[in-house]
């Protein structure tokens, strides 16, 4: 009985591991995608790298829906082998993603973790509170963004973790 219960459980929990480690955009960075200089060096090149692509990721900070595309700030990070932000790393500056269409604010909330490939498409004056700051904008080809963290392993209706649980 212990056997057939190991036999069972050890390649459901290495699956669920496999999983959890395995998630990510999944970008190519071929030879058109540049991993260019952060976003506070590439907004103070001459001439501005218009139409360069970057891969980017960073933190939100705020983000709004205009007539015809959404707006996100973000405070960028260095990523990780998987494309994710590093938020332990010194961040790299801040920058502004255009997507065209609509994106629902109550998903793209400060504090969550974004992955974008895009192209720059200008220098946009703004302001930090009261301090005037030049972010680059960028056109989204593409956005990923990162789950919110979890407690434990989940998959469908099947939960792995090791703690205490206490629900009213």
């Amino acid at each position: 009985m212990m056997m057939q219960l190991v036999r069972i459980a050890l390649p459901l929990l290495t699956i669920s591991l496999l999983l959890a480690c395995a998630a990510g955009p999944g970008f190519r960075l071929d030879d058109a995608v540049a991993e260019l200089a952060a976003p506070r060096e590439v907004v103070s090149m001459q001439p501005f790298p218009e139409g360069r692509r970057v891969v980017w990721g960073g933190q939100i900070i705020g983000m709004k829906n205009l007539v015809d595309r959404s707006r996100i700030e973000l405070l960028a990070y260095p990523l990780d082998g998987r494309q994710r932000p590093t938020v332990d790393e010194p961040s790299l500056g801040r920058f502004l993603v255009d997507r065209a269409g609509y994106l629902e604010s109550a998903d793209y909330t400060p504090g969550r973790l974004l992955t974008v490939t895009a192209r720059l498409l200008k220098r946009v004056r703004g302001k930090v509170g009261d301090a005037p700051y030049d972010y680059p904008l960028v056109e989204a080809d593409e956005i990923y963004l990162w789950p919110l963290p979890s407690d434990g392993l989940s998959w469908g209706g099947i939960h792995f973790g090791i703690g205490i649980s206490i629900s009213n």
